[in-house]
């Protein structure tokens, strides 16, 4: 059973910078995001109204900034970030999140820093600068700074992860992201029928009936159905078994990419390899005297 929940999710995140590629088709980056938040809200909306009120209130403080920087700011950076850059790099530049978890423990969380994980950076640092400069021709050029969102986005969850282990670890995992999307989920649909043409696009986009499905697939199994195979997993095994799917995702990132029809170069292939090989180095653990 977590063979098969570790697998499932992997193929579920995997998949989800694919179904960003088919949003963008009908709407705008700005729509995608605000959509993909609003649909992972709705469907987590139930769990949110029951818990919300029994919370205490710094506690809801801290919802709403888990919500700004673990969900609804990535949201929007990712999609920015797909209008340039396929969705097989961005599947790879994702990979960098526990790197980012571990650097922000340590430079604001008192964390221990250690000189493997510093190898580990290094390494993943020079992949995603050469998936950065990997041009068409296969060769190095100008850099694509819209990978910068995509790194961007993974600080961001990075410090999300640090918020919750410092500060929220008395709520259940599920509470704290029902909640959290629910208080962020009322700026995303101002957002969405306020200032952008989302209306317009629905009603004259020929893909707009299928990428608004793949959006709200994204938000819905995504988001909610995939936090409770998450929290299952991290029940029945342990962390290092769970961290499995840093590794995977990517995998299936650039395998669903090159079935659709993306390209990949010679280096693009060397900037992921480095940036898996240093998130595997940062992660190892190291060896206990005598074992």
């Amino acid at each position: 059973m977590a063979w098969f929940l570790l697998i499932l999710l992997a193929i579920i995140w995997g998949n989800s910078f694919i179904l960003i590629k088919k949003g963008l088709l009908a709407y705008s980056a700005g729509e995608v995001g605000a959509l993909r938040i609003l649909s992972a809200g709705l469907a987590l909306l139930p769990i949110a109204l029951r818990h919300v009120g029994k919370l205490e209130a710094r506690h809801r403080g801290l919802l709403l900034v888990i919500g700004l920087v673990g969900s609804f700011i990535p949201a929007f950076l990712f999609a920015k970030a797909q209008t340039q850059l396929s969705s097989s790099v961005t599947g790879i530049l994702n990979a960098l999140t526990p790197l980012f978890v571990v650097l922000i423990g340590a430079l604001f969380f008192g964390h221990r820093f250690t000189r493997r994980n510093a190898i580990g950076l290094a390494i993943s640092f020079v992949g995603s600068i050469v998936l950065a400069l990997a041009r068409a021709g296969g060769d190095l050029g100008a850099i694509n700074y819209y990978a910068g969102l995509v790194i961007l986005a993974t600080l961001c969850y990075g410090l999300n992860l640090n918020i919750i282990k410092a500060y929220l670890g008395s709520l259940k995992p599920v509470v704290i992201t029902s909640v959290s999307l629910a208080l962020v989920m009322p700026a995303a649909l101002v957002y969405l029928l306020g200032f952008t043409n989302f209306t317009t696009h629905l009603q004259t986009q020929p893909t707009a009936g299928w990428s608004l499905l793949a959006v709200v697939t994204l938000g819905v199994v995504g988001t909610a159905i995939a936090l409770i195979l998450f929290n299952k997993l991290v029940q029945m095994t342990t962390p290092m078994f769970t961290s499995f799917t840093t590794y995977l995702i990517p995998v299936v990132a650039v395998i669903v990419g090159v079935l659709d029809g993306e390209l990949l170069l010679p280096m693009h292939f060397v900037g992921m390899a480095a940036v898996i090989a240093g998130v595997y180095i940062a992660n190892q653990k190291p060896k206990q005297p005598g074992a």
